[in-house]
């Protein structure tokens, strides 16, 4: 008898426990506690990718490659609080083969660089298939500086000169002996010294050299100091022959050095290759799209670091691409697209 008692009433106290703590939370509340949830689980992996490293490969320490890999990398760390940093090289040919190699994560390279690496010419044995492209970004500009007193004016000038044609395997050696092919000078015809940029430019005020070829966005930093303590002389190229050129490396593009450049009165004619920003085929489409995502989100940031991220754009991230595009970007410029 006693413990048929005892059960309604510990039943009833029970249910009435229930019914207290059902009163105290609403549907309303509960519905708020699982979308935060669920927003903090989405922000995470928003900030968040797949890989643990990106080390990006430049350049000189000097150059663009290195002043905007930098600012780039910088913004991968703010944003997704990944262990990036930049690596110092000789540039677009070193940059394609280090990243084949697994070496680094994403490089920066000449569009006439990668176009080699992808057909397997010239620098490269066969093709290379393992590398894909995020964005197209700002020109690379030929700069063929000398002296005023030198006499030279034009590319045709330098048959028979010592010339400084970029650190051997760069960007600016390739296309340097490209466009003296292109005007019949071979290097056999001009004495070739492999210099950097701050190396050519150190050769130029010492006198070792005549001229030398930089190409780079602008302005080149090197170039800027170069021209406080010496009488430069920019090189001409002739565009009605660029052109010529251009019909078998389409690559190249017409270009002028604005007047007031580096001291220059007039625009210099020469030409320009458009740079290239490359990862892994490896890398995962979620790290491509945030990568790509991440970089034109933070424009502002790049063009502060260096005038020449100013040529990057949105609106022309793909117009040129020489390598397959990651999935990753696609998604991104296609959403973009689409708005």
């Amino acid at each position: 008898m006693l413990k048929s008692l005892k059960s309604p009433l510990l039943l009833s106290a029970m249910l009435s426990a229930t019914l207290g703590l059902t009163a105290c939370s609403s549907p309303s509340s509960e519905s708020t506690d699982s979308t935060a949830t669920d927003s903090a689980a989405t922000d995470t992996a928003a900030d968040k990718l797949d890989t643990k490293f990106l080390t990006i490969a430049t350049g000189g320490a000097s150059g663009p490659y290195n002043i905007i890999g930098t600012s780039l990398s910088e913004v991968y760390v703010k944003t997704f609080g990944v262990n990036s940093k930049t690596q110092t090289t000789g540039a677009s040919v070193e940059n394609v083969n280090l990243l084949t190699q697994g070496k680094v994560d994403m490089v920066l390279a000449l569009s006439d660089v990668v176009t080699d690496a992808v057909e397997g010419k010239n620098n490269f044995d066969k093709p290379i298939t393992n590398i894909q492209q995020i964005a197209v970004l700002y020109p690379n500009v030929v700069q063929i500086v000398t002296t005023k007193k030198s006499g030279i004016k034009n590319i045709e000038d330098l048959r028979g000169k010592r010339i400084a044609v970029g650190d051997q395997g760069s960007g600016t050696e390739v296309n340097a002996r490209t466009l003296l092919e292109g005007f019949g000078i071979t290097y056999d015809d001009v004495t070739v010294d492999y210099l950097g940029f701050s190396e050519a430019a150190d050769g130029m005020k010492a006198g070792k050299i005549e001229a030398a070829f930089f190409s780079s966005g602008l302005p080149n930093s090197s170039l800027m100091e170069l021209e406080q303590g010496l009488d430069l002389q920019l090189i001409t190229i002739n565009q009605d022959k660029l052109k010529e050129i251009i019909a078998t490396k389409p690559y190249f593009k017409t270009f002028e050095i604005p007047a007031g450049t580096y001291g220059n009165d007039a625009a210099i004619p020469t030409a320009a290759i458009m740079n290239a920003l490359l990862v892994s085929s490896e890398l995962s489409e979620a790290d491509g799209y945030k990568l790509t995502k991440a970089l034109f989100d933070n424009l502002d940031g790049l063009k502060t670091a260096h005038q020449a991220a100013n040529d990057i754009s949105l609106a022309t991230a793909r117009e040129g691409m020489v390598a397959p595009i990651h999935p990753g970007a696609k998604k991104y410029y296609d959403e973009q697209a689409a708005k």
